[in-house]
Parts: C-alpha cells; structure tokens; sequence
C-alpha cells in the first residue's frame, strides 16, 4: 500500500448540525430532528458539497419554508459553529500513517466553507493533496470523483486504500478497484489497518 485517502466529515473532523440547532429548539431533538429531515436535510446540504452557491440554496428553501426562515439562514450563517473540532484519535493517526505513506484527502464539501476547515485545522498539511467536491462539482459516491482523484494524483488502485465513514462512499470507492475501510472508531480503524498491513 502506498496512498491512503481520507474522507474528513465523521472520520479527522467533527461535524453536527445539531451543535447549533438542538439549542435553538431548546433541547426537544424530536422538534430538531423534524426540521432537519424535512428542511435543512443532509440531500439538501449535499447540493452545497457539490456546488450549488449557498446563496440561491437558502433563497430557494426560504421560499419553500417561509416559516423557518431565520432557522434556514442559521444554517450557513452560523455554520462554522458546526465544526465543534477535528477528532483526535484520528489525526493522532494520520500523523503517524505521514512518516509512511502518501496521504490524499477526498471530502464532500462546500467550495464556499472548505476555506473555513484550511483555516481551522493544521492537520490538513499533513496532506499531499485535497479533493473537495464542491470544487470539482462531483460528489462521492458517484464514480467519477474517484476516477478524478487516482487520475490527478497518478494513484494505482490496486496499492490504494481509502477510509469513509458513509458505507455508500465506501461501496463507491470498491466499484473502482480501490480497498477500503467503513471508518466506525479510531479503535477499530487501527484494527482494520493492521488488517491490510498498515505500518502505523
């Protein structure tokens, strides 16, 4: 193995709406959970990550929802908030995976708030390259992005391994030849890097 290519959300960063909006409900996650699986939805979020501005999203789910419109623009206006850090079992990891292998970062992400992530979180030096999908307006699990990145960084599928914590990523990355790991816990990645004969 030569490349490993890390997902960000849910695997090196934590990342929650509900850091912002359990409070704005006052703690009634049954009310919170309603709005963000019937307003501010991950689908919704995902058009973001891959490409769509953030201005026209929130102009077209006001109109939708007039009623949530403060909750609506809370979403971007305050997203930062949901970055509550970078989880450090796993850089912890990552680091010592740099003294071996090659290290690629493949996220979905807005190209509008990745800036914000450069910003905050040193660990992402550690990579030798970053793919985000609001950039490249393509989105994991789609093939082509994982076409993209083994094609811009000239990576061998066969000696690559690639970590997600969406089984569907995952499954996506298998379709093109790469190995990979479903990211559940720092604990059970480092078991599953073993697995493959990971130096760590």
């Amino acid at each position: 193995m030569k490349t490993i290519i890390f997902d960000l959300g849910g695997v090196l960063v934590d990342w929650n709406p509900e850091y912002i909006f359990l409070k704005e409900f006052n703690g009634d996650r049954k009310k919170m959970s309603w709005f963000l699986e019937n307003v501010c939805t991950a689908n919704w979020n995902e058009e973001q990550d891959g490409g769509k501005l953030i201005k026209i999203a929130t102009a077209e789910k006001i109109k939708l929802f007039p009623k949530y419109r403060k909750l609506i623009e809370m979403y971007y206006g305050r997203w930062e908030e949901m970055l509550k850090g970078e989880i450090p079992e796993t850089v912890k990891i990552l680091k010592k995976l740099k003294e071996n292998y090659d290290l690629i970062a493949l996220t979905n992400w807005s190209a509008e708030t990745f800036p914000i992530a450069i910003k905050r979180f040193d660990f992402l030096k550690l990579f030798n390259g970053i793919v985000v999908s609001g950039i490249i307006k393509m989105l994991k699990p789609n093939k082509e992005i994982y076409l993209y990145t083994l094609n811009k960084y000239d990576l061998n599928p066969e000696d690559t391994l690639f970590i997600d914590d969406r089984l569907s990523n995952v499954e996506g990355a298998i379709n093109c030849g790469i190995k990979s790991i479903l990211y559940e816990s720092p604990t059970k990645l480092t078991q599953e890097l073993k697995r493959y004969g990971i130096k760590i």
